[in-house]
């Protein structure tokens, strides 16, 4: 058996289960069967964001598992995340509520800061234009994100996308009350981010890395996309010789980094294949490969937003 925890203590005093499912790009019709399922099989930790627009569609299937019973409220781990056209102060409680009506929650376990750029709030979600930009500063949206937990709307509060000096400006500044518990970060073979992951954990913030899996089918059709580790040959033969698949070896080499992980499905078999991972070790030689993978090529990068005084991947 792995001595991999299922679960990582928060700053904030809760925990966080090791592996969750994630529901960027799950599309109407399909993201509510793939969270029934998910919580059924024995997953607890749902990532969710505003600018995913499926959280109805969670949300109703969230009332109906809660309404059943066999789940109790406390026994989930829900995620959702603001978006950048809703960093000014005073925006940042109505969006939490605003989510928690669509979720049917009247608290989040989770809320982060998406992004640390901002726009204007009446600008596209996606701006081609830097004129919707805005230069509000993300400890100010930070101190909105405080009020949630003070309103008892969210029991912990992070950031995502983050690199290691805006989270020093978080540490530092005296006006900080509540520290962020969580960093959600892109962590996969090709960018395993060993140097922030243990920048965040001398500082008790827990990195929960997001595309895990590379999106080896996104990786196989687009030019120039970084390759997944999911398709090389040699970690697949690794499946093989652990009876397991090429994603559990992965998502097993990533949880050893000490991180949580929320591979996006909604396939049945890979949703249950994703949370098997806790019944095997990878043999140091098996380790030492994956972590020659590190080729530091990004997946999310934003790129169109380099410009922006808070874009975080100069």
């Amino acid at each position: 058996m792995s001595t991999i925890p299922t679960v990582l203590p928060l700053n904030s005093g809760h925990e966080i289960p090791v592996v969750g499912l994630g529901t960027y790009k799950s599309s109407s019709g399909e993201v509510g069967e793939a969270v029934k399922y998910a919580i059924q099989i024995g997953y607890r930790h749902i990532d969710c964001a505003w600018m995913y627009a499926n959280e109805a569609e969670i949300g109703h299937v969230l009332k109906e598992i809660l309404d059943e019973g066999s789940i109790k409220r406390e026994d989930l781990f829900i995620v959702t995340k603001l978006w950048n056209n809703f960093h000014a102060r005073e925006l940042v409680v109505e969006k939490l509520k605003e989510s928690l009506s669509l979720l049917n929650l009247t608290y989040i376990d989770l809320y982060l800061i998406h992004w640390p750029m901002g726009f204007k709030e009446n600008a596209d979600p996606l701006p081609n234009d830097p004129s919707a930009y805005t230069d509000i500063d993300y400890v100010e949206t930070w101190k909105g994100m405080e009020e949630c937990v003070d309103q008892g709307l969210a029991k912990s509060i992070g950031l995502s996308n983050f690199n290691e000096e805006q989270i020093t400006r978080y540490l530092v500044l005296e006006n900080c009350r509540i520290r962020p518990a969580v960093n959600q970060i892109e962590v996969n073979p090709n960018l395993n981010q060993k140097d922030l992951i243990g920048f965040c954990k001398e500082r008790e913030i827990v990195v929960t890395g997001y595309c895990p899996l590379g999106r080896a089918a996104q990786s196989q059709v687009t030019p120039g996309y970084p390759v997944s580790t999911l398709l090389d040959q040699k970690v697949v033969e690794m499946g093989k010789k652990y009876g397991k698949t090429a994603a559990q070896v992965v998502l097993r080499y990533l949880i050893s980094l000490g991180i949580a992980v929320i591979p996006k499905s909604v396939n049945e078999n890979r949703i249950q294949e994703n949370i098997q991972i806790f019944d095997f070790d990878l043999d140091p030689e098996d380790i030492s490969y994956l972590d020659s993978r590190n080729t530091g090529q990004r997946i999310a990068t934003l790129v169109a937003y380099k410009d922006h005084k808070y874009y975080p991947f100069r």
